[in-house]
């Protein structure tokens, strides 16, 4: 039988055939691919013609296309829809597909190809987007080891093949511990619990084949679960769970596993002749250098800490007067904040989460987009990889731009977090190619017949990776290096960033918000609390991702330690972490770091990219319309549909007439008096 992985796809859209794929068709998929990528490249440098721009990175742009296709269709599920197969098939293609990437940057005839080009460049005639790629192309050459040779060579090849390795075993450990472990509830125990809570934590235990209620680690079950459980004990218990994430001792321990990352990575920078992993990562960023990370995080640092310290006080009073008498501790800080919320702003969770709609939400990011970008979302029905997944095709102006796949809910079986993905990438290089855009997210399943509800910060994720979503279909871009997110990692979040502030425009949440119950609109005076509360407990919220930060980059900025614990006790010790509020991602858990290369020194990225959004959207309100056509337009063509072709930089000063400071991002946190 033919494998319907390359069997022409015959499908709406050219999706992949998950109607007909099995999970065993992916590993020979695999080896075709890449034995179809290395006869390509073969005639790359086996050619006799000397190298152009064409026969040599053009050529190189379209070497993998089989591949490509292949581990889009195939990544989609592994994350999203883990199963025992898939994860073995994880384990496989991670090193090979290293082993294979170092075939292709360390040959040697290929390099020198590439390397003509670069010193013939401004005798090429090339357009600027050429120029960019032949730059980024030969660039990547070079930090990938193209220059190395004998030993360190082998070294770097072996290297790569290992941290690919590790990375695959540390999801794949983290997804363990979340999937295995849950908190059985007894019907007392869901005294004080909001009714989407209890409904939540019903569904998640018939999930699990249980006869009651659960708590588990999906951050959209366990967060609420936090906040609102008046059983201390049950919240510690609960905490203690999520915390210990990937540190339980045996085969799922990832404590060993990021050690080993660290030195690896430490090896990889010193035989590439930079100072640190850091150095190494923050060359190509915006940031450029670990003092310029350090700078804009301690800038941060000081006020959230000192907010943090003030909230830490008031919640204390608020739990004497409950009677606890001993320290707050990080499974009280969400509850007595929950209560603070409600009597400070007369906000409950409780009673905003009706007029969240999770349909209506998706509404409104398409609605503003729309206004924004002209764009049009129309349901279709194709196959997809997984009963709760829906799709719709987008357009504009009758044209066909993308395919959007949503995925929203938690499933044992699915990652945690929320992230977009490209299945295909927007290019123009093989004609005119459209992309199949995933947001994936992990919002908490409703029980059947029932509406699903978000929180705020559900429905923040949901506009937060739709503006990634955004970045990849509108992308107009010739070469697929550069399409939609293919940016500097400090860049990427700003689409995503600034995509979150258009939830916050009161028009918008006036038209969607609406009562799962009644349909009626969310009352003018719960909206207006509810926009005011938007930097409610900003000192925690802002605390603990820039502790993970700082984590982050003083593992990769000095000597791997031995003990990733030890070091990261050292780093809160120093930077004076309340004791109350933990980073958001310990080690053994910080998958953003540990899962793969992509913000491996690069966690700060959030905040240097919202340092961007906060002044970005502050054009739209100097032009004194959330909607302003021009303001939308510039950013549509500057900054969205540009990909990588341009630098960062270049690109924000080209939307912004110059470049962002800091003092747009406290104002936003609400961390200065301004």
């Amino acid at each position: 039988m033919t494998n319907p992985l390359l069997a022409p796809w015959d499908t709406p859209f050219d999706l992949p055939p998950y109607d007909t794929i099995r999970d065993e068709d992916f590993a020979p998929a695999v080896e075709t691919a890449l034995d179809e990528g290395r006869a390509a490249i073969k005639a790359i440098t086996d050619q006799a013609d000397a190298p152009t721009f064409a026969n040599t990175i053009e050529a190189l742009e379209c070497a993998d296309e089989t591949l490509g296709r292949v581990l889009g269709a195939f990544y989609a599920v592994a994350g999203a829809d883990a199963t025992p197969a898939r994860e073995d098939l994880m384990r496989v293609f991670s090193p090979k597909l290293a082993a294979y990437g170092s075939e292709i940057t360390m040959n040697a005839d290929l390099f020198a190809r590439i390397e003509t080009l670069w010193q013939a460049r401004d005798t090429l005639e090339l357009t600027e987007e050429q120029a960019r790629v032949l730059m980024l192309t030969r660039r990547g050459f070079v930090r990938a080891g193209a220059q190395l040779e004998g030993a360190a060579r082998s070294r770097l090849g072996e290297i790569k093949e290992r941290l690919a390795s590790l990375g695959t075993q540390f999801t794949q450990n983290l997804l363990a511990d979340e999937r295995d472990w849950f908190l059985p509830l007894a019907e007392a125990d869901l005294e004080g619990l909001p009714d989407f809570v209890k409904a939540t934590a019903r569904a998640a235990g018939a999930e699990r084949g249980q006869d009651g209620p659960v708590v588990t680690l999906s951050r959209s079950l366990i967060v609420p679960f936090l906040q609102f459980s008046p059983r201390r004990d049950l919240r510690q218990k609960a905490f203690a769970a999520w915390v210990a994430r990937g540190a339980n001792g045996g085969e799922t321990d990832n404590r060993a596993v990021a050690a080993e990352i660290l030195k690896l990575r430490e090896e990889r920078a010193a035989l590439l002749g930079y100072d640190s992993f850091a150095a190494y990562k923050l060359e190509t960023e915006m940031a450029e250098t670990p003092d310029a990370v350090r700078e804009l995080l301690m800038a941060v640092w000081e006020p959230a800490r000192a907010m943090a310290e003030a909230d830490a006080d008031v919640l204390t009073g608020m739990m004497r007067a409950d009677g606890i008498n001993g320290d707050l501790e990080p499974w009280d800080w969400r509850y007595y904040a929950e209560k603070r919320r409600k009597a400070e702003h007369d906000l409950d969770e409780a009673e905003v989460k009706p007029f969240l709609q999770l349909d209506r939400m998706i509404e409104a990011a398409f609605s503003c987009a729309h206004r924004l970008f002209g764009i049009e979302a129309r349901p279709v029905d194709v196959p997809l990889y997984h009963p709760d997944c829906r799709a719709w095709e987008i357009t504009r102006d009758g044209e066909h731009l993308a395919l959007f796949i949503g995925d929203y809910f938690a499933r044992a079986s699915k990652r945690s977090g929320a992230w977009c993905s490209a299945m295909r990438s927007q290019q123009k290089l093989a004609g005119n190619i459209r992309p199949v855009v995933i947001n994936v997210c992990n919002f908490a399943k409703p029980e059947a017949g029932q509406p699903a509800l978000l929180s705020y910060d559900d429905a923040r994720t949901l506009f937060h990776e739709f503006g990634h979503a955004l970045h990849q279909m509108l992308s107009d871009v010739t070469y697929e290096s550069i399409s939609g997110t293919s940016v500097a990692r400090d860049f990427v979040e700003l689409p995503s960033q600034l995509y979150e502030h258009w939830l916050e425009v009161p028009e918008v949440l006036a038209e969607f918000a609406t009562h799962a119950d009644t349909g009626a609109p969310m009352p003018a005076d719960m909206l207006d609390r509810l926009l005011k509360a938007k930097n409610f407990d900003q000192g925690f919220a802002t605390v603990e991702y820039v502790a993970s930060a700082l984590v982050d980059l003083a593992f990769h900025e000095g000597s791997a330690p031995e003990d990733v614990m030890q070091r990261q006790a050292e780093v809160l010790t120093d930077i004076g972490l309340p004791r109350a509020i933990p980073m958001r991602h310990a080690s053994p858990h910080f998958a953003h770091v540990f899962s793969g290369d992509g913000y491996s020194s690069g966690y700060y990225s959030y905040m240097w990219s919202e340092v961007m959004d906060a002044d970005a959207f502050e054009a739209f309100e100097d032009a004194g319309d959330a909607f302003d056509p021009a303001t939308a337009q510039a950013l549509h063509d500057h900054v969205l549909s540009r990909g990588g072709s341009v630098d960062a930089k270049a690109l924000y000063t080209r939307f912004r007439g110059r470049l962002p400071g800091v003092e747009a991002l406290l104002k936003g946190r609400g961390l200065t008096a301004a």
